[in-house]
């Protein structure tokens, strides 16, 4: 039996049904067309906007992210004292750390030695998420701690404080604390200049020479040592502007490692601690008793050829003379007893006065911060003011006595000590002190001091130095200590047209064969301002010249035995007869 079997109905499209399915994809084509050339749109209409309305980001933000996060410390010559370079961080997460613990703080303890091994066991061992191995870590530190191979270290970059020079102008420069931030010194007095994005880009110019630092810290840290010194301090200041060229305080320490340096050596002997200068006052009083009238004569004589007593107290000379001493005789000999009849004369208020003009009853105005106040007496007695004239009973910084003497060889002109670098023209105005005729006097007379007194060991060929020796005790408990002392020699050259003013001082030295035992200013601190001159003179632009010097020709003859002391060093106008005794009266 055949049977036939049809074949099953297919359902055929009915006509037009494809083409609507097209139309339909034709449709959503053209609305994604549609929403893509929107968002298109949207996309460069608003670039448009933001080129023709949006302000451009500010430079200022820009070179932000180009410069360091701390500004750099030049000196005034451009030379690098302070930079902020990338240093590494080391740190380790011990829940990350895959290999043998153990083996870990093995290597750990002989890579990183600052821990025990038993120590960075309990490190890694720790539930803390994160610790630090090394902070500052230098590049070789970092390579090696890196080859160990463990991921649970991590590396990381930070900014780092480098000091290029080390300790050299230490306590200028002063240093930052772990976060950056100015802690001492300059770094904190300039701290919010150092970090402001708008300026921070831009050196900031101390008023510092690199070369006279050095030199300074050099010839001071010798005679440190060679005397056996406690302390030292040293500075070089521009007469004319204040400018501290150099600044020099003994012991010192090293601003990369301050963690590692004796916390007493932080302190600024030249601007942190105050001494009785001794007899570097003398030339002060005289300046102003000339000023005042109370001196109108270089002849006028003052009887120094006994101790002076006055009610309990005895003043004295330590190289007495025994005879009626002329102004000039009075600081060559450095007489306590003449220098004293004279601050009687002066009387109580023209010595304080003179003191609070030169700025001692009160701190040095310089940008460092810590700085001392002066001792200031209590009462002025009558002995107050003569022990005050010759440098007693009143403590003053180095600094103090810094700024008075180029205001003595300057012209009269008071100006604050700076360690900013003053552009030409830009001077701050100073306060008139003394006149420019007691100037010119006083640099007669402070280079009689080292052509024919106690200062001669300063003189430099060709400098024309003058100065004042001071040699102080040290005050202590019950009294003044006998056999130790403060010793001083204030300096200015060349004396002609002074520049610089040089001050040396030694904190209790020790006499030594050089200076046949002898620990007064004339052996101790005035050879150091003869070298710190000789070296220092000509980089600074003072060119020796051995044929000019002081016209003191009116005043050589005031002298008894008026042979200089260094023959040569002074000019036909120094070379004056040889008078008798009593001359000029």
């Amino acid at each position: 039996m055949t049977v036939l079997v049809a074949p099953a109905h297919r359902d055929r499209p009915r006509p037009g049904s494809r083409h609507a399915g097209v139309a339909v994809a034709h449709v959503r084509l053209m609305i994604l067309a549609l929403l893509f050339a929107a968002a298109i749109s949207v996309i460069v209409g608003r670039l448009a906007l933001l080129a023709l309305f949006a302000e451009p980001q500010s430079s200022p933000s820009i070179n932000a992210m180009l410069v360091p996060l701390r500004g750099d410390l030049v000196d005034r010559n451009g030379a690098p004292l302070a930079r902020t370079i990338d240093a590494w961080s080391i740190g380790v997460r011990p829940g990350k750390v895959i290999g043998d613990k153990n083996e870990l703080a093995r290597m750990l303890a002989a890579t990183l030695p600052g821990k025990s091994e038993g120590e960075y066991r309990a490190l890694l061992d720790s539930e803390s998420k994160f610790t630090y191995l090394k902070r500052r870590a230098v590049p070789e530190l970092v390579a090696a701690v890196h080859a160990l191979g463990e991921p649970g270290i991590e590396f990381a970059r930070e900014p780092q404080r480098l000091y290029p020079q080390a300790a050299l102008a230490a306590h200028t420069l002063g240093y930052v604390d772990f976060d950056g931030k100015g802690a001492f010194g300059m770094e904190l007095a300039l701290d919010k200049q150092l970090t402001d994005p708008a300026r921070r880009g831009q050196p900031v110019a101390l008023s510092l020479d690199l070369r006279a630092q050095a030199a300074l810290e050099s010839e001071l840290g010798q005679a440190m040592t060679s005397f056996q010194a406690r302390g030292a301090a040293g500075l070089i200041m521009d007469v004319a502007t204040g400018e501290l060229v150099a600044v020099a305080s003994l012991p010192t320490f090293n601003p990369n490692n301050v963690k590692g340096s004796n916390p007493e050596h932080f302190r600024n002997n030249v601007t942190q601690s105050v001494y009785e200068l001794g007899s570097t006052f003398k030339p002060l009083t005289m300046a102003m008793a000339i000023e005042t009238g109370v001196v109108p004569s270089m002849a006028k004589r003052y009887d120094a050829t006994a101790p002076l007593q006055v009610g309990g107290f005895r003043i004295r000379d330590d190289h007495s003379q025994r005879r009626w001493l002329n102004v000039p005789e009075t600081l060559i000999h450095s007489s306590n007893i003449a220098t004293a009849r004279i601050a009687d004369e002066l009387g109580k208020e023209r010595m304080e006065t003179m003191f609070r003009k030169l700025g001692f009853d009160h701190k040095p105005p310089v940008e460092l911060g810590g700085l001392a106040g002066p001792l200031w007496p209590k009462y002025w007695a009558r002995t107050t003011v003569m022990t005050t004239a010759y440098g007693h009973g009143i403590a003053v910084t180095p600094l103090h006595l810094a700024s008075a003497y180029a205001s003595l060889v300057n012209g009269g002109m008071w100006h604050p000590a700076t360690l900013r670098k003053i552009e030409p023209g830009k001077t701050p105005e100073g306060r008139r002190v003394f006149s420019e005729a007691t100037s010119a006097r006083m640099r007669q007379l402070l280079r009689l001091i080292v052509t024919h007194g106690t200062g001669s060991k300063a003189d430099a060929p060709g400098y024309r130095v003058g100065g004042k020796t001071g040699t102080a005790e040290v005050p202590g408990a019950g009294g003044y200590k006998r056999n130790q002392n403060v010793s001083t020699f204030a300096a200015a050259f060349p004396m002609d047209a002074p520049r610089y003013v040089v001050l040396v001082m030694l904190d209790s030295p020790i006499g030594n064969a050089q200076s046949f035992g002898l620990t007064t200013a004339g052996w101790t601190a005035a050879p150091v301002v003869n070298r710190v001159i000789m070296r220092t003179g000509a980089m600074l632009g003072v060119v020796p010249d051995e044929t000019r010097d002081v016209d003191v020709s009116d005043v050589i003859p005031l002298l008894w035995k008026a042979e200089p002391k260094n023959k040569g060093t002074a000019v036909a106008a120094v070379r004056a007869p040889i008078v008798a005794p009593g001359a000029g009266e």
